[in-house]
C-alpha cells in the first residue's frame, strides 16, 4: 500500500488556526461544527505538553470524560494509564486527545451508552485534531482504535492488518496504529483479554522507544 497517499481529514483538511494549545481550546469552547454540541455536558480538548513527542488519539470523550471535561479519565482511560506505565512510556510525554471532541450517545433511562462517530463527525472534528497536530509537531501519534485510525490515515487504511505497525505519511508525522483501551474491557475471555494486553502494552513501548530515523 502506499502510505504516502493515504491521509486522513486531520492531515488533508483545512484546520483552525491558533499559535497554542490554549488558544486552540479557547476557539473550541463554543464549537458548533457538527451536532454533537447539543447533548454533550462540554467540549472534550486534549491535555498534556504543548510540545509533546508523542499524542494519543482516541476516538471520542466517554460519560466521565463528558461530565469532567478531561479526556481518558473513565475506565478505559485508567486502563490506558495502567498500560502506559507497564511500557514505560511516561504519560508527561505524551498529549492526550481524541478525534472527536463531544460525547456521543444513546438514552438508556438514566444511562447514557456510547454511539460510534460517523465518518461525517470524525471529519468535522479534524478541523480541531489536525490543528493540534500542526501545534505539537509531535514525532510519533498513535492512533487507539479505528475511529482515529481514520481520522489520521483514511478510509483505506485498516486497524486489523496495521496494528502494530508505524506508517508514514509523506511530510506528516509518523503514526503507530494499535487499539483502542476500551476494546480490552469488552473481551470476557480471561486468557484473550491477558494476550491483547500484552499486544498493547508491547505497541505502547514500540511508541516509547521510537526514535525518528
Amino acid at each position: 500500500m502506499n502510505i504516502a497517499a493515504n491521509i486522513g481529514p486531520a492531515l488533508a483538511l483545512d484546520i483552525a488556526d491558533a499559535t497554542s494549545i490554549a488558544g486552540l481550546r479557547h476557539q473550541a469552547e463554543g464549537c458548533t461544527r457538527c451536532d454533537l454540541y447539543r447533548n454533550a455536558t462540554q467540549i472534550v480538548f486534549g491535555e498534556g505538553a504543548g510540545q509533546a513527542e508523542i499524542v494519543l488519539v482516541g476516538e471520542q470523550p466517554g460519560d466521565r470524560e463528558d461530565l469532567s471535561g478531561k479526556p481518558f479519565v473513565g475506565p478505559a482511560g485508567r486502563l490506558l494509564d495502567q498500560c502506559l506505565e507497564e511500557a514505560g512510556l511516561d504519560r508527561e510525554r505524551c498529549y492526550v486527545t481524541n478525534a472527536v471532541k463531544h460525547f456521543k450517545f444513546t438514552s438508556r433511562g438514566k444511562r447514557r451508552l456510547h454511539a460510534k462517530p460517523n465518518a461525517g463527525e470524525i471529519r468535522r472534528c479534524a478541523w480541531w485534531l489536525g490543528a493540534e497536530l500542526n501545534i505539537i509537531k509531535p514525532k510519533l501519534v498513535v492512533t487507539l482504535g479505528a475511529s482515529a485510525l481514520y481520522a489520521l490515515l483514511g478510509p483505506k487504511v485498516k486497524l486489523t492488518p496495521e496494528r502494530g505497525h508505524i506508517l508514514h505519511p509523506a511530510n506528516r508525522p509518523p503514526v503507530l496504529v494499535t487499539i483502542h483501551p476500551s476494546y480490552l474491557l469488552r473481551i470476557r475471555d480471561e486468557a484473550e483479554q491477558r494476550r491483547l494486553r500484552r499486544d498493547f502494552v508491547s505497541d505502547l513501548h514500540m511508541a516509547a522507544e521510537f526514535q525518528p530515523g
